[in-house]
């Protein structure tokens, strides 16, 4: 699924570098195994302090802009990441996204902040969420830090849950790829959309897992 993800993320036009943030546990030696032989970075830090590890990780890339997305959304498209890249740059702050409000489904997220906010966040952030979640403290402990904006799609896709927790996602994210070749051909996200509105058979394989709040 990983393998599946840095392939579409690689389609992006926006990114310079790929690094792979992980943990320093002998289960994760897998996915660095795998980062090694696709040729993509990989940098391994706290279980726990998932801030820092981005932090070193962006240090690691040298990166001036961040995007953060997790790794069980193996439908993630790279023209929505590039969008939200864009957002950053063009209009100048500090942090972007496209989940307030959410209007693509979940799976899709993508966050892009500047390496100035990552550092913010490092040395103010101190409470467990903000360590975890990387950019809780922007969003939801000091928004009044940092300068932010979203991106948001034509077409209402927010019901659609295309990340992977259960069993539930996995097959519907199967049904996606096989009905689309997607391991074979690149299919723009509005299509994917499209496809997953005129079989709703596949939407209602993981329809009833309950959705995480925002």
């Amino acid at each position: 699924m990983l393998e599946r993800q840095l392939a579409r993320l690689q389609r992006s036009s926006a990114l310079d570098d790929i690094v792979v943030a992980t943990t320093v546990l002998a289960t994760d030696d897998p996915v660095v195994g795998l980062c090694e032989r696709l040729g993509v970075r990989s940098f391994r830090g706290s279980e726990d302090d998932v801030l820092f590890r981005y932090q070193g990780a962006a240090e690691v890339a040298r990166a001036d802009v961040i995007v953060r997305v997790t790794a069980d959304c193996p439908l993630l498209d790279a023209e929505v990441v590039d969008r939200v890249i864009a957002k950053v740059h063009d209009d100048g702050i500090d942090y972007a996204s496209n989940v307030a409000p959410r209007t693509f489904p979940r799976g899709l997220d993508v966050e892009a902040f500047t390496q100035r906010a990552l550092a913010r966040c490092a040395e103010l952030a101190t409470s467990r969420p903000a360590r975890e979640h990387v950019t809780w403290f922007i969003h939801t402990e000091r928004p009044d830090l940092f300068s932010r904006s979203n991106i948001t799609s034509e077409v209402d896709g927010s019901d659609l849950r295309w990340t992977v927790d259960t069993a539930e996602d996995l097959a519907m994210v199967r049904a996606v790829y096989a009905g689309l070749r997607l391991a074979e051909c690149h299919v723009p996200y509005a299509d994917v959309l499209s496809w997953v509105r005129a079989h709703p058979e596949v939407a209602r394989i993981n329809a009833r897992i309950a959705q995480k709040a925002d």
